[in-house]
């Protein structure tokens, strides 16, 4: 039988553990969350976002205090984010985007109207006042990056380069018009000049724009893709990212390729460049694909970072700009992501996995090195969890977000140099009634059937109850995503992190597990053989989280349950299709479920196929959950937004007709007009309400053999 829900129609269980608070889902989901963290070049200003409830707004502070300010006033849940949050150099304004999804993989630029309006909002900049003031609306667009000299802001609309002023006092202009689609704006020093990428498709260019009369110089233009743009402090040279054209003969597409990059300066008046650093040709040399990518940048005295996954971690790398071999900074079996040059160039922040206690590598901590040598230090030690660094203008004092397992994350301040307590921002932005009680998730390891160790996390309410519980295991997305000790720098996994809380103050015991193919583990553990389309081998460490679980004596093996969201909700579906005798029921969450789908796209256009293309398809095919639907017998809630932009709609369409010939019990739950993230504060609540709800039902309510025997739906 198959059940709909278009609304908020949710039972919550009855059941009751004296051994724990208990508290709702709409407590524990009222936590404000702060992204965009920017500080000014000078003085002691800061600015972010904040989302509380749905109501996002741009807040500011200013050293020594750091007294929050909201200098923006939209009051409703209307799915609206605020991104690409800037303050001028001067610190008189704050700029920022309001609308678009920005963690799509497609038409994030595109608005987003989630309240389903006949009139759909736009994606706009604004400029606002730091001092206070109404914000300024400078034009429809995306991307904007602010002058140095503060008066101006350089924007895309369109795939084109348009300029405002950044107080809104005259409309917004097109600064020039170059073919392709164009980006990754970078001023240079003096705010004279403009550098920027025009994509073209199979190859893109680095240009140079000075002003309407004079040409666009092009960095040593070749068949290539060239990126990154990153002035030289004095504004003389520039240094990009140059990769190989694409188009060659199709290779195999089985095995794993190396994608070799290399860094490149030229001079920004005459365009003459030669290469500076070619990568390894091997995977681990590869361009990386963690968080900001190479991160390159040009620093103080001549020196250019990087970052590079060559030595097996992603670490950060100097090269002399004038050649020669680069420097390791960042040695040690840790990542570095969040990257960001002090305002002098001599220091490196970034977020690390990293410091004196073992279960820091399930951690985040603030870590600075030098731009000229291996001294790296932890700035943030100890047992919360930090990222998104940032030092004021000032040089005084580090910026930061910062959380603990109990407490949801804040901006934060210290100081740089005398390593003084670290002092929360905004903390009575905390509701009252927000749980006090939350459990610190305990870590832990086991192997996978190849041998491979996995970490996951383990949240349990305590007690003495003899009495066997159910348990969940939970499977994040991405896949290059790393679940941690704590709550999450990803507000998507911020609130799976609130729902494991939420699960787990209700009885259930959950296991939430980092798999193969995800981050903070090193090259090898992120880059697997055998994954996803190609043979789904981390499907093997989902496997080995169930088995951990069945190995406690405190929990009742046929009452195991699966969910997670994006890639997790293709492992749970994975899980049920495949193992239906271990996994009870599970929600899937907008989740992947047919590969061959993405690769016949991606292939079958030209004449000209791949050695193994029909065995890729079948590979694909065999990994999909949509080939072992007929071993699917265990209950599901399927969930997914109609904008998703991250994941087709229409894989889940697919498996509702399959799962309804097959005779599965399923019951679905539609958002229309919302996207991957669930823009939409309430219908986040809806989502994780359902999720809880159906699990609740189908493990927690009823006794085991009649849930297994029966479902409800």
């Amino acid at each position: 039988m198959r059940k709909t829900f278009f609304a908020v129609a949710i039972i919550l269980g009855t059941l009751t553990h004296a051994a724990f608070a208990q508290f709702t889902l709409e407590q524990v989901r009222s936590y404000p969350y702060p992204t965009e963290l920017a500080a000014a070049a000078t003085g002691a200003r800061i600015a972010w976002a904040f989302n509380e409830q749905g109501r996002r707004n741009i807040y500011a502070a200013e050293g020594p205090t750091f007294t929050a300010r909201q200098l923006t006033k939209y009051d409703r849940d209307d799915g609206q984010e605020l991104s690409s949050v800037g303050v001028s150099a001067d610190g008189r304004w704050v700029v920022y985007v309001r609308g678009g999804d920005h963690g799509s993989n497609w038409d994030d630029a595109l608005p987003v109207n989630v309240g389903s309006n006949p009139v759909p909002p736009k994606v706009q900049i604004f400029s606002v006042p730091f001092d206070g003031g109404d914000p300024k609306a400078i034009g429809d667009g995306d991307e904007p990056v602010i002058s140095p000299r503060g008066d101006v802001v350089a924007f895309i609309k369109g795939g084109q380069i348009w300029t405002a002023p950044i107080d809104g006092s005259a409309p917004a202009k097109q600064l020039l018009t170059v073919r392709g689609e164009n980006g990754d704006l970078r001023w240079s020093p003096d705010g004279a000049r403009l550098a920027f990428v025009a994509n073209r498709g199979d190859h893109a260019f680095i240009g140079v724009f000075t002003n309407d009369s004079t040409l666009i110089t092009w960095l040593a233009p070749a068949f290539a893709r060239d990126r990154s743009p990153r002035w030289s402090p004095d504004g003389k040279r520039i240094a990009f990212v140059r990769l190989p054209g694409t188009g060659g003969a199709p290779d195999s597409l089985l095995p794993p390729r190396p994608n070799p990059w290399e860094i490149w300066t030229g001079d920004a008046a005459s365009g003459a460049a030669q290469r500076l650093w070619r990568s390894p040709e091997t995977l681990a040399g590869s361009v990386p694909t963690t968080d900001g990518g190479t991160n390159l940048g040009w620093a103080a005295a001549g020196r250019i970072v990087f970052l590079s996954y060559q030595d097996g971690w992603p670490h950060l790398y100097s090269i002399a700009a004038a050649g020669g071999a680069p420097l390791l900074l960042t040695p040690g079996r840790y990542m570095a992501e969040h990257i960001t040059l002090s305002r002098d160039g001599r220091w490196l922040l970034f977020a690390g996995n990293t410091g004196s206690d073992s279960l820091d590598i399930d951690r985040r901590h603030v870590v600075r090195v030098p731009t000229d040598r291996a001294a790296a230090e932890v700035m943030t030690p100890g047992t919360g969890l930090e990222w998104s660094p940032a030092v004021t203008g000032d040089g005084a004092t580090l910026v930061f977000i910062s959380a603990t397992p109990q407490r949801p994350p804040l901006p934060a301040a210290m100081p740089l140099t005398a390593r003084g307590a670290i002092r929360t921002i905004a903390a009575d932005h905390i509701p009252r009634d927000y749980p006090t009680g939350l459990i610190t998730p305990r870590q832990v390891a086991f192997k996978s059937a190849d041998g491979l160790t996995i970490h996951g996390q383990l949240f349990e309410a305590p007690g003495k109850s003899s009495a066997r519980k159910p348990a969940i295991v939970y499977v994040h997305g991405g896949p290059p995503r790393q679940m941690l000790l704590g709550w999450h720098y990803s507000d998507y996994y911020a609130n799976a992190y609130a729902l494991n809380q939420y699960l787990a103050s209700r009885g259930f015991i959950v296991l939430s597990v980092n798999y193969r193919l995800g981050i903070g583990y090193g090259y090898n553990f992120h880059q697997p053989p055998g994954s996803g389309a190609r043979g789904a081998a981390e499907y093997r460490d989902v496997q080995a989280g169930a088995a951990f679980l069945r190995a406690l004596p405190r929990v009742d093996v046929s009452r195991i349950g699966i969910y997670g969201g994006s890639y997790g909700g293709y492992l749970t579906a994975l899980a049920l299709a495949r193992n239906s005798d271990v996994f009870a029921a599970g929600v899937d969450i907008h989740g992947v479920h047919d590969w061959s789908s993405y690769l016949g796209a991606l292939d079958r256009q030209r004449y000209e196929q791949a050695p193994d293309a029909d065995s890729a398809m079948a590979t694909a095919w065999h990994s999909s959950p949509v080939s072992s639907v007929a071993g699917w017998k265990s209950p599901v809630l399927l969930i997914h937004g109609d904008d998703d932009r991250n994941v087709r709609f229409s894989q889940s369409t697919d498996l509702v007709r399959r799962l309804a010939a097959q005779g599965v019990r399923f019951e679905t739950l539609v958002i229309p007009d919302d996207t991957h993230h669930f823009l939409r504060y309430s219908n986040i609540l809806t989502v994780d309400k359902a999720t809880a709800d159906f699990l609740e039902r189908q493990l927690l309510q009823a006794n085991s053999a009649d849930a297994r025997a029966t479902g409800r739906p």
